[in-house]
């Protein structure tokens, strides 16, 4: 399944100034089996967080390196449902093409939904590469064999870098740029970040936000 998926995958597309960029993230507890999955939503470019959907329940598929999609993205898309307001781009905590068969998490949401995705992951999950330099914005090219499947970037000087690639209709250096427009001084990009948040039960919000 995974190969056939990842051959409908679209590696380029360039998105225009989006109204709404969102960020998914899951929380599972192995000891459980109980899952959060969260989307938040924030306008561009201010970055304020306008909507925010978690939604609780098991995690049905087993933890197996490389199928990680199908023991999220199943919590990820019925979250993404109670959207009121449908984004112009997701950033996932997860990987796009930058896994083993080009067909991580990112992608997987980028197909079932039909929009612009970009991977940004806290590690690596194949590839190799060299170190990026210090400053953020400086990146280095995540190799596999003779295909380049995504950047290792640095977000923030002193940090470890995020791991970037496509997720679904967008390029590599498209999803570089909306990567660190969305940073505000941290490690991650600030969608990811309060998806991260969220799905922890940690995402501070204002009255005007609405959350379920």
């Amino acid at each position: 399944m995974q190969h056939r998926l990842s051959a409908q995958v679209l590696r380029d597309g360039r998105t225009v100034r989006p109204r709404y960029i969102a960020g998914v993230d899951v929380s599972i507890s192995r000891a459980r089996g109980e899952a959060t999955g969260a989307v938040v939503l924030l306008d561009y470019p201010g970055l304020r967080l306008v909507e925010a959907k978690v939604i609780c329940g098991k995690a049905e598929f087993p933890y197996v390196p490389g199928l990680l999609s199908f023991r999220e993205a199943p919590l990820l898309l019925r979250a993404c449902q109670e959207l009121e307001i449908i984004p112009d781009l997701f950033l996932v905590d997860g990987q796009g093409i930058a896994h083993p068969r080009r067909i991580g998490l990112a992608s997987h949401l980028g197909l079932f939904l039909d929009v612009p995705t970009i991977g940004c992951a806290k590690s690596r999950l194949c590839g190799s590469h060299t170190t990026p330099g210090v400053e953020p914005g400086e990146y280095a090219e995540l190799v596999d064999g003779d295909e380049v499947i995504g950047a290792v970037l640095r977000t923030k000087v002193g940090v470890k870098p995020v791991y970037v690639s496509i997720g679904h209709k967008i390029d590599l250096p498209t999803a570089i740029h909306w990567v660190l427009a969305c940073c505000k001084g941290y490690r991650l990009p600030e969608p990811v970040r309060l998806a991260h948040q969220a799905a922890g039960g940690n995402l501070k919000m204002e009255r005007s936000v609405f959350i379920s």
